[in-house]
């Protein structure tokens, strides 16, 4: 009897699916990888002339839609629209720390970590930071830059789009398509949709991939340091495990299993803060360049943001900042999805001033932090980092040479291990539950998608990494794939907030006339 209930209810769930974003996207990721395999020297070359067209003929594409973002965000908080709540509930669904721990959390995975330690190593001989000013001032301020409210504001846009969406609306459909309806009309349910959805999920995978291709060998690098094992592919594809199963437990048991997550990851992070803030002795220097780099960025804020570049003089603009908005617009399918879904409760003013707050001072924190100890080594200490890198051309090798400068180096990394743990954990069961979603024909805003669901697209998330640790250049070629899939998901972008506009523009008006009616029949009685 129970067999038979199982097996109806399985086929209830199946008709509920939707095969082709399931499916077509996983076939087509897995086709490119054995591509890469194949011929990775061959499959390098021709991304490589894709990723050249897009940041160099089309940076002025990336560099507007940035700028363009962070204005449109703050007009949607100080318009408005700032006024329009996130359903009808009298109070948020979370508390305002476990709230702001699920968005810092889930937007920033372990690349937070990678970047705070060595950014401004990566460009620090950049000549477009000698032609600006010193090393100090604007190596520190760069990160801030590439890090701070640009980035934010792609995250915060579409979570108002997608938070209308589910928690206005009602919306049955969670996924790009339907939030392009307003815009594109009855084409949402045909090819043209079916492309935007299909576009969305390939980019998920693209850029899920991208983040473990960055910093796991930073995470490897750091075991095989403190339990003396051997660096391998094997350790990498083992911590890989141990971290899909953290999440998908995670995933699991729904948004309680991500709050609790969220929030032991945000006090391990600030653990390792304080740790490297009070432990490395650049305490003042820290501090100081913290606050020097911010007022840089404040006073440069436009300059910068408008920076293109148009002689071709360094090059920056186009390997540094474009590729950071292209990484950033490629993480908008899922991330703005979990924060409007959390969201609920709240104004659209409260969602994005609260994303700025909780999003910004954790990314300014971090590279304030991590970024100066090892800038202070540098200038007050003389220790030759950047030449280390330079010679070495291993920036994971550089990381742990900057750790080993720390007291108590095993501590330190040992909070490193847990802190990126964590940050994967936490920011891949959000993704899980938001690609579950996307796989529904139709889902309940207050619905939670399927656990088996979930537990699909939590190994589905994790197989491919795993296949691409042994297949050398196949990463670097994935997050040149990554930056591609930016281009098109960009377009869609402007495409949902143009639809949120106008969807927005008439529930207000609704409102609006209802609330003149209502004053009229009373003034009738």
């Amino acid at each position: 009897m129970n067999k038979e209930i199982l097996t109806d209810d399985t086929k209830k769930l199946i008709k509920r699916l939707d095969p082709a974003l399931t499916f077509i996207p996983f076939i087509s990721i897995m086709v490119l990888c054995a591509l890469f395999i194949k011929s990775p020297q061959g499959s390098a070359v021709v991304l490589e002339h894709i990723r050249s067209f897009l940041s160099d003929s089309l940076s002025a594409f990336y560099i507007l839609v940035g700028f363009g973002a962070f204005l449109v965000s703050l007009y949607i908080a100080f318009s408005k629209y700032g006024h329009i709540k996130l359903g009808n509930y009298e109070k948020p669904q979370f508390s305002f720390f476990a709230w702001g721990s699920m968005m810092f959390t889930a937007g920033l995975a372990a690349d937070i970590l990678f970047y705070s330690i060595c950014e401004w190593i990566l460009y620090a001989k950049e000549s477009r930071i000698s032609d600006l000013g010193d090393m100090q001032t604007w190596a520190s301020t760069y990160p801030l830059f590439h890090w701070g409210p640009i980035p934010w504001s792609f995250y915060l846009i579409l979570a108002c789009a997608f938070g209308f969406m589910l928690h206005v609306k009602k919306c049955k459909r969670q996924r790009y398509s339907e939030a392009c309806r307003p815009i594109i009309g009855k084409s949402a349910d045909g090819l043209l949709g079916r492309l935007i959805d299909l576009t969305a999920v390939f980019a998920l995978i693209a850029g899920t991939s991208t983040t473990f291709s960055l910093a796991t060998p930073l995470l490897s690098s750091a075991v095989s340091r403190i339990f003396k094992i051997a660096q391998s592919s094997t350790l990498t594809v083992l911590l890989l495990v141990i971290i899909c199963i953290i999440y998908t437990v995670c995933a699991y048991f729904g948004l309680k299993g991500v709050e609790i997550m969220a929030s032991s990851c945000t006090y391990i992070f600030f653990i390792l803060l304080l740790y490297i803030l009070i432990g490395g002795g650049k305490t003042r220097y820290i501090i100081e360049t913290g606050i020097s780099s911010i007022g840089t960025l404040a006073d440069n804020f436009i300059t910068l943001a408008t920076y293109t570049d148009s002689s071709r003089q360094n090059g920056f603009v186009q390997s540094w900042t474009v590729f950071y908005w292209a990484y950033w617009i490629v993480w908008c399918v899922a991330t703005p999805f979990f924060i409007g879904s959390i969201s609920r409760g709240r104004t659209l003013k409260q969602t994005v001033l609260g994303g700025y707050i909780f999003g910004l001072s954790g990314t300014f924190t971090s590279f304030i932090i991590l970024g100066n100890y090892g800038l202070g080594l540098e200038i007050l200490d003389n220790v030759n980092i950047t030449g280390f890198y330079e010679k070495t051309q291993d920036i994971y090798k550089t990381i742990l040479f900057i750790f080993d400068k720390l007291p108590f180096t095993n501590i330190a990394l040992i909070l490193l291990i847990l802190a990126m743990i964590a940050f994967y954990a936490t920011t891949f069961d959000s993704l899980t539950i938001v690609a579950a979603s996307y796989s529904y024909n139709d889902l309940n805003f207050d619905e939670i998608p399927d656990k088996r669901v979930k537990l699909f697209w939590a190994v589905l998330l994790i197989l491919f990494p795993i296949a691409l640790i042994f297949s050398g250049k196949s990463m670097e070629n994935l997050q040149t794939v990554s930056i591609i899939a930016a281009f098109p998901v960009g377009i869609i972008l402007i495409l949902i907030v143009a639809g949120f506009f106008k969807d927005a523009s008439s529930y207000l008006k609704n409102i609006s006339d209802s609330s003149d009616i209502s004053k009229k029949s009373n003034k009738q009685s």
